[in-house]
């Protein structure tokens, strides 16, 4: 795998007062902004060029994905070593290119406006306000899509309280071993009763140059915006599609309370802080 595309030009209402100062997606996670994370478990599954779609109205984004020496030399004096290495990891041997989507019309304009510098070759998303655990899901879908070229979505079964808040797949029937199935439909947020599974897509995609061509002949959706899952559909119904359904960690930090649950969480794992947040909960709730 060689580029990944991370859509950042949402402006954050959600999180509003906090993003007219600081992108939603540099928020922290306890101290590692969620980008940063996103953009290890690209890394991490072996892309070394990284597209962020932003918008000129965040200019910390650009900020951040080209640290100065002096800053990656404060991180490091501070004793963040870990960090540090990954901050000069960017710009060194990972390249970094950022598109824009100025205005927003979707999720599908926004990987669209990367077209330019993916180029003509398969490519990964990744959707900053979805974490996982690790790289492996990523992983696993790019070998599948090396094998047989066809396109690949991560899916993950959820109660069907759910499934309106995300898109939603339907499939030739069970997972098998590896949790591989055959993506038939795909619906953007459908109502609890006309969803045609309990399976979500969770925001990671890997995805052949051809979705570009795809992308382009898509009308707008109610609302005026570009989506992928249109996309995704055609690619469905062409039989082009494969899901992985995963039981990976995964956070959501979408919302204001999804993005505070994945601090706690995370920071629970952690060597160096898990432990005395620990003691600290079971002190405050006891």
């Amino acid at each position: 795998m060689h580029t990944a595309v991370i859509p950042a030009a949402g402006l954050g209402t959600r999180f509003l007062p906090a993003t007219k100062a600081v992108p939603k997606e540099l928020m922290p996670i306890f101290d590692t902004p969620a980008l940063q994370l996103v953009m290890d478990e690209a890394i991490g599954a072996g892309c070394d060029h990284i597209v962020v779609v932003s918008n000129k109205a965040k200019s910390g984004i650009e900020a951040y994905l080209v640290p100065s020496p002096d800053v990656v030399k404060r991180v490091r004096d501070s004793g963040r070593t870990e960090l540090a290495d990954r901050l000069s990891l960017i710009g060194t041997d990972v390249k970094i290119t950022v598109a824009y989507q100025d205005e927003p019309r979707g999720l599908g304009h926004a990987v669209a406006c990367a077209r330019k510098a993916v180029g003509n070759e398969s490519f990964a998303v990744l959707l900053p306000d979805e974490l996982m655990g690790d790289a492996s899901l990523l992983t696993q879908m790019w070998k599948m899509h090396d094998a047989g070229g066809k396109h690949v979505v991560g899916l993950k079964q959820v109660p069907m309280s759910e499934v309106s808040a995300y898109g939603c797949v339907s499939t030739t029937g069970v997972p098998d071993k590896d949790g591989v199935v055959t993506v038939t439909g795909v619906v953007e947020k459908p109502a609890i009763n006309e969803a045609p599974s309990d399976l979500i897509l969770i925001g990671r995609y890997v995805l052949g140059a051809d979705m570009f061509d795809m992308l382009d002949t898509l009308a707008p959706a109610k609302g005026g915006e570009i989506l992928l899952t249109d996309a995704l559909l055609m690619a469905a119904t062409a039989g082009n599609l494969l899901g992985v359904v995963s039981e990976i960690e995964r956070h959501d930090t979408g919302t204001p309370m999804g993005w505070l649950q994945a601090v706690i969480e995370i920071a629970l794992k952690r060597k160096d802080v898990g432990a005395e947040l620990s003691t600290w909960l079971e002190g405050r709730f006891k």
